[in-house]
């Protein structure tokens, strides 16, 4: 059985590796790039499944039509459809989610749900909840799917919809009523690769927060200070 996955992060490409050597009779492809994601190679290769783990590009309709494309949104649908759903999350104080895999389709996050997975949000920086998320896609919801080949079920209950996130919105003096833990909260959502880090605006200079940690009385972490272009 040919498996297509699609992806781009670190972690998910490790784990990528990782998942072929545990599965050797699935015959895993890797698509990594938004490029290589088009009719003719997939045409090519003739999936059964092609999964999307943390996949920020447009899936065109002409692949999720002809082939049974799965992707993994972090909210538990059809809560919190739409962008930045870590942030949102987080920002709206919820320290339990579910990862929920669903099949691809023309509205957005829309689609009949396989099946969902916990998922704590509660501490640590958004890179370490996004390892933690892969790990539970690729070692348990993906060996699911292709063991059992459970059928998606159309998503049930109010819908509630995320907006993506923009850059100023990074700002910590967007932060209505600031206490340490909400601090804490903004600053660890964001600490991932090409997000917007938390950060202050100081006499022509930018001051970026990452690494955070809460102590009883105090936040501490790492600080980088880059003049304003």
């Amino acid at each position: 059985m040919k498996i297509v996955i699609a992806t781009l992060k670190k972690w998910n490409l490790k784990n990528f590796k990782k998942l072929q050597k545990l599965y050797p009779h699935f015959k895993f492809i890797l698509i990594k790039d938004k490029e290589s994601l088009n009719l003719s190679l997939i045409h090519s290769i003739n999936p059964r499944f092609i999964f999307f783990p943390h996949w920020s590009y447009k899936i065109s309709q002409d692949i999720y039509q002809n082939y049974e494309c799965i992707v993994f949104h972090m909210t538990d649908l059809p809560f919190g459809r739409g962008g930045s759903p870590l942030q949102n999350l987080i920002a709206q104080g919820i320290k339990k989610t579910k990862i929920s895999a669903l099949r691809v389709c023309e509205v957005l996050d829309g689609g009949d749900i396989y099946l969902k997975e916990p998922l704590d949000v509660s501490k640590g920086s958004a890179k370490k909840i996004y390892q933690e998320s892969s790990e539970i896609i690729f070692f348990k919801m993906i060996p699911y799917i292709l063991q059992n080949k459970p059928k998606p079920k159309p998503q049930s209950g109010e819908i509630v919809t995320f907006k993506r996130r923009t850059p100023e919105q990074s700002d910590l003096n967007a932060l209505m009523n600031p206490a340490l833990g909400k601090l804490y909260d903004f600053i660890r959502m964001l600490d991932a690769p090409s997000y917007p880090k938390a950060f202050l605006d100081w006499n022509g200079f930018e001051i970026q927060f990452s690494c955070v940690k809460q102590k009883k009385k105090s936040l501490i972490g790492r600080f980088k200070i880059c003049r304003k272009s």
